[in-house]
């Protein structure tokens, strides 16, 4: 295997995609993973795999099997957890009636979901309101807040959100309603007056703990809070089998792309051991709509579960995620994950003209150049509920930062953009609300969203295109396809699918491995599905395999998949398996492909 550094992988300088390979590991990490292979008895791939990440010889064992004790520690290392815990039990032991304000994406409707589930076991009835994301947009209003007082709340916990909501908190404050904030996103200098403001990017939090998403904040707190009432007699209910929520912290976790390391593996491989056993009715109901066959692994999560609970907050009636996941009932969770699906649906044709649209835009603006650092898309014809698809299809293919943004009719615009690795666009995102350039604005390093007038669109760009171009300079000099390790149509079999399984859950920061195979033969490549290029291969073993490239239709990937029958390709991208009439079969998902030129 050829080490990091200035060796390329197979040879492959340039590829279709227009990157080299390179292997994934320096000669450190060479040696790393020797150590690992010899002394587990680990298919030298997966030592690879595990080396590339940084994963120690002496830690391995333990990485391939975490455990929440191992990695969760104290959630009083979290600022102004005691106070938030405690504000919490008094509404149990006080049986207060509490709102719950959330996000209306997943991580918003899991977190809002764990919340109700712990109060309502202690004998609560709390109400949750998610958002309407465009005629309330992201966070608590003042409308809102008004009904919930009407209704009698006495606490309102923000869920996901409320970390700059300084005026409706004070708001809350003057209708005599408690607020705690249990949240993730970055935070200022300044945050709002409140009984606790529990979010891990809090300046003065050192608990090292801003990479998890807001359900594993909300899980952390559940778990103080049952510590508490603990504590204190008179507790009309026993204690709540915390662990048996993970399911949904997994869901939010993984939905959310934050980094899979430390505190947020261990909880997404026990939540995934305890979605096995679905015990959530409405999770088990979104498991038949979605078809999903065979165990459940992280992959589904994100694209087949999660985006139904997403779309309901899209394109329609944006309660729907929390209100499924909060019911036992089968019949209802049927109702509302039907809803969700036939809501999916309607929203993949709405992005697939979107995206169409978006991508000829982008096409006339580059043309043979370069290019900006940053794209940004815009059309008085979109749906605001789908600009963060466009950007993130855009960001992938194009390998930049993008922003989609869709105008109303008096002009204002609602954007989202998704970022590549090294350009923090949470920043630049903020650093435009400070000049004045977009109205509003936040976000995190990968993602972000924004308000901006159509007649600053110009400033816009101006101001992302300075903000991002050293560092896109930087991210293009370093893109390189990093490679794995190589295997052949013959080593993909189901036991090594199974110790890769086990090196994961992969996502952002553990990254999917990519494996190249090395000289195979095309034998057929059609389209199929929704753009997609199907394609089968041949080693020189005779081994075949089969393999696919999503959405790949139309592009470079495709074109060469397509023109190549009968000769032979290098290939790199990831192993999957798929289930089918109970029967599960790997498969190779390729995202490069490269003509084998050498002998």
């Amino acid at each position: 295997m050829p080490a990091a550094g200035n060796t390329t992988f197979l040879g492959v300088e340039t590829s279709v995609t227009g990157r080299r390979w390179t292997s994934a590991l320096d000669l450190r990490g060479e040696g790393q993973a020797l150590a690992m292979s010899q002394k587990l008895g680990l298919p030298d791939i997966v030592a690879r795999v595990l080396a590339a990440r940084g994963v120690e010889a002496q830690a391995a064992e333990r990485f391939l099997d975490p455990k929440l004790r191992h990695e969760m520690p104290d959630p009083s290392v979290l600022t102004d957890m005691e106070a938030a815990a405690q504000r919490l039990a008094d509404a149990v032991t006080r049986r207060e009636k509490v709102a719950i304000f959330g996000d209306y994406d997943v991580d918003g409707a899991a977190s809002s979901a764990l919340l109700w589930r712990f109060l309502a076991h202690y004998g609560l009835d709390p109400v949750v309101h998610i958002p309407d994301r465009i005629t309330e947009g992201y966070g608590p209003n003042v409308q809102a807040i008004d009904d919930l007082a009407a209704g009698g709340a006495q606490l309102l916990v923000t869920v996901d959100c409320g970390t700059s909501s300084f005026d409706t908190a004070e708001h809350a404050r003057s209708l005599g309603l408690d607020v705690v904030v249990l949240d993730h996103h970055q935070v200022g200098t300044e945050i709002p007056t409140v009984a606790a403001l529990v979010n891990p990017n809090r300046q003065d939090d050192l608990s090292g703990l801003g990479y998890l998403a807001a359900a594993g904040v909300v899980f952390m707190t559940l778990v103080a809070t049952q510590r508490v009432l603990r504590s204190r007699p008179g507790v009309p209910r026993p204690p709540l089998d915390l662990m048996k929520l993970l399911d949904l912290v997994a869901l939010a976790t993984i939905c959310d792309v934050v980094p899979l390391k430390g505190l947020n593996r261990a909880l997404v491989v026990q939540g995934l051991a305890v979605m096995r056993r679905q015990d959530n009715a409405g999770l088990r109901a979104l498991c038949r709509v979605a078809r999903l066959s065979g165990p459940v692994r992280s992959g589904h999560l994100g694209f087949l579960l999660g985006p139904r609970i997403n779309a309901g907050g899209r394109i329609g009636d944006a309660a729907l995620g929390s209100r499924l996941l909060c019911l036992e009932d089968e019949v209802a969770a049927d109702a509302i994950a039907a809803q969700l699906d036939a809501l999916n649906a309607e929203r993949q044709a709405m992005e697939v003209r979107m995206l169409a649209e978006a991508d000829a835009a982008v096409g006339a603006e580059i043309g043979s150049g370069e290019g900006p650092p940053v794209l940004v898309t815009a059309s008085s014809d979109w749906h605001p509920g789908i600009v963060g698809l466009i950007a993130a299809r855009l960001k992938e293919r194009y390998r930049r930062p993008a922003f989609a943004i869709a105008f109303d009719a008096s002009g204002k615009g609602s954007g989202s953009g998704r970022s590549v690795s090294g350009i923090d666009l949470g920043r630049i995102v903020r650093a435009a609300v400070e000049a004045g350039v977009i109205e509003k604005g936040g976000g995190h390093a990968m993602a972000a969203g924004l308000t901006v007038r159509r007649e600053r669109l110009g400033d816009l760009r101006a101001h992302l295109e300075a903000a991002a171009r050293e560092d896109f300079a930087a991210a293009r000099a370093s893109d390189a396809l990093k490679i794995d390790g190589a295997v052949s149509a013959a080593g993909l079999t189901l036991p090594l699918y199974e110790m890769l399984e086990r090196a994961g859950p992969f996502g952002s920061a553990h990254e999917t491995p990519v494996l190249a195979i090395a000289r195979h033969t095309v034998l057929d490549a059609r389209i199929v599905g929704n753009g997609h290029v199907a394609a089968r291969l041949k080693g020189e073993d005779g081994a075949t395999m089969r393999a696919i490239a999503f959405k790949a239709a139309g592009s470079e990937l495709g074109e060469l998949l397509q023109s190549s029958q009968g000769r032979p390709l290098h290939v790199a991208g990831s192993v999957s398996a798929d289930h089918f009439r109970g029967e599960q079969e790997v498969s190779f998902r390729i995202s490069d492909a490269a003509v084998a030129t050498f002998v």
